[in-house]
């Protein structure tokens, strides 16, 4: 169902508009807000808790490998579809386990429909936003070179605590974490379409899932691990994607960069780092206050280390902020001492919010950033920003536009 913004929900984003127009800024929120609890999900459970339920219920064991099934193999929410379950039943476990978690607010398109942009209402009338981006299309220029592949961008708590400056999503403050159930019912309707051919290019399936939507993803641990194991775990069990393809990203959660290491999950860390010097860092990314920035590429290096997996960071380049040559030179400085071998730098040209008086840095400048890391040996590409006109790109998911 498809529905449009409400009167109350214009006017929260003519707020936060007037909010950065007047150069006001949110405090850093490290807690959670209270809110009430989204519907519980299947996905929301654990093996054990899934037998239990199917026990409690007086249902066979072996309902629970097909609804398992069902969910995250056929991707079939519609109980009607589940016609190897007795309809009596189908009903009660739909009504249990299956509830609708996400109600489609609008799809935005660009990039000659390959990339989507979701706005998603919650059960609370929270809002947030995930992003489907389909490249190497054939026929379809805007989709880019290379081989065919499709990233889906998800959002891990409505709203974000975190208060960069520079970024919409932050300066909305934070309203609550995701339910696992909410963060990949993103990714189910993102797989759904893709192999329904809703997307230009033809049935498929999602290669990458990229938590870089809204909301800091390790200040929501629990949900977010809960939902990636859903996400590698093979078929029928799970949706069968490889590790290698999700990346979670923090902007500098020590503590949980930590703990990630030592689960034991080939993921990919992207640490959004933006600042190479603490004085500029504490402006730009506020949690820089609690774990400087050598404690952080200290956390990062040691994710290598133990994972083998390279970390990407996270660098926006913002016109005369922190796009300086020197802080090139700079953040060559922080990521050495061992070699470059463990880390690759990844340059975003900032995009632009309402009201904001941060920019995108001028192409020299970017071009003199690149060369002086290069000079370095340090491995740096520029992102290719998709979805900039629909505000879909890094950093502009804010969930409230009219």
């Amino acid at each position: 169902m498809v529905t449009g913004l409400t009167p109350e929900e214009v006017s929260a984003y003519a707020e936060s508009v007037a909010h950065a127009e007047a150069g006001r800024t949110v405090p850093l929120a490290l807690g959670t807000p209270r809110r009430g609890k989204p519907p519980l999900h299947w996905a929301d459970l654990d093996a054990a808790q899934r037998a239990d339920e199917i026990a409690a219920l007086g249902l066979p064991k072996f309902r629970v490998n097909q609804l398992t099934r069902h969910l995250f193999d056929r991707l079939e929410a519609d109980p009607s579809g589940w016609t190897d379950i007795p309809k009596v039943e189908r009903e009660v476990l739909a009504a249990r386990f299956a509830p609708s978690l996400l109600e489609r607010v609008r799809d935005q398109s660009a990039d000659g429909g390959t990339t989507v942009k979701t706005l998603w209402r919650l059960h609370d009338g929270s809002l947030v936003e995930s992003v489907l981006m389909r490249y190497g299309v054939p026929g379809v220029r805007a989709s880019g070179s290379g081989r065919e592949r499709a990233t889906v961008c998800i959002s891990s708590q409505a709203g974000c605590g975190m208060a960069c400056p520079f970024c919409a999503t932050g300066q909305g403050g934070l309203q609550r974490n995701l339910s696992t159930g909410e963060i990949l019912a993103q990714v189910v309707d993102a797989a759904r379409r893709l192999r329904d051919g809703e997307v230009p290019g033809g049935p498929g399936r999602i290669n990458n899932i990229v938590f870089m939507g809204m909301g800091e993803p390790m200040a929501n641990y629990t949900a977010v691990l809960r939902a990636v194991r859903t996400m590698v775990a093979p078929a029928p069990e799970g949706l069968g994607i490889s590790a290698r393809g999700i990346t979670i990203s923090t902007v500098g959660l020590v503590p949980q960069i930590q703990r990630l290491t030592a689960e034991g999950l080939p993921v990919t860390l992207a640490v959004s780092l933006h600042a190479p010097d603490d004085e500029l860092r504490d402006e730009l990314c506020p949690i820089n206050t609690r774990w400087n920035a050598r404690e952080v590429v200290n956390a990062a290096r040691g994710y290598f280390e133990t994972t083998g997996r390279r970390v990407s960071i996270e660098y926006a380049l913002i016109r005369d902020v922190n796009d300086q040559a020197w802080r090139a030179d700079a953040l060559a400085d922080l990521l050495g001492g061992t070699g470059y071998g463990w880390v690759h730098v990844n340059l975003i040209p900032l995009n632009p919010t309402p009201g904001s008086r941060w920019t995108a840095s001028r192409r020299s400048d970017e071009d003199a950033f690149v060369r002086r890391l290069e000079a370095r040996g340090v491995a740096v590409t520029v992102r290719d920003t998709r979805g900039r006109e629909i505000d879909g790109a890094c950093g502009q998911l804010a969930a409230q536009g009219a």
